[in-house]
């Protein structure tokens, strides 16, 4: 009997091609569909960046920003104006700032926002300072605690413009009807750096938050 030459099995060669293939195809299938949610958010925070809802509500609340003895900074201080303004228009009877303090620090946010507010004109027993939250999760939940405590469902949320998708999704999210009038002031907006890099961070941020409903805010390095 005449031995013959062992010959591998095309069958596994072909078995084992198949499966780095489709390996392959996952990879570049999940890379793809990561770009497109990425590119996705970041377009919608672009959108809803450019939305200035003046449907008037049960209260205007101005999310905190760093504040020096008292003293808004300039992003704060962007804010306040666009807050005063839609008070002063009849989009809601009351003016709710928010946010808490630093450790070291004097005043809480809000209470520098509300002393803000009163010097521009708007009436102190118009205005609510909610002196809690460290980050804008917080923030929005101490806001919708208070505002559903005393019967008041809707809101137009004041911040930069790339915060507001965020903000406004935060919010929604605790029952509440919200809406945004963003600043068109202020560093946040100056130049296009501080645009993109405003959006992309509120892109990371909200993808964060939608998958850990944590939140994540990153530092603003445009400008005070």
């Amino acid at each position: 009997m005449i031995d013959r030459p062992h010959r591998e099995r095309p069958v596994r060669r072909g078995v084992g091609a198949g499966i780095a293939r489709w390996l392959r195809r996952l990879v570049v299938g999940t890379v793809l569909v990561g770009l497109l949610l990425v590119l996705g958010t970041a377009v919608r925070v672009w959108q809803v960046a450019r939305i200035d809802d003046r449907t008037p509500a049960d209260a205007i609340v101005v999310l905190g920003a760093a504040q020096y003895a008292g003293t808004p900074s300039s992003v704060f201080e962007a804010r306040l104006e666009q807050a005063g303004k839609l008070y002063d228009d009849g989009v809601a009877p009351r003016i709710v700032t928010v946010g808490g303090k630093q450790e070291g620090d004097e005043f809480t946010e809000a209470a520098a926002g509300k002393n803000y507010l009163i010097e521009r004109g708007v009436p102190a027993d118009s205005i609510s300072a909610v002196e809690e939250g460290a980050d804008t999760l917080r923030s929005i939940e101490a806001v919708s605690e208070r505002m559903q405590s005393e019967g008041l469902n809707s809101m137009v949320l004041v911040s930069d413009p790339w915060h507001s998708l965020r903000t406004r999704t935060m919010a929604r999210d605790t029952g509440l009807d919200a809406w945004t009038s963003p600043t068109r002031q202020g560093p946040a907006v100056f130049t296009r750096e501080s645009q993109v890099h405003g959006i992309a961070r509120e892109t990371g941020a909200l993808l964060w938050y939608q998958l850990t409903h944590f939140s994540a805010d990153f530092s603003y390095t445009a400008g005070q």
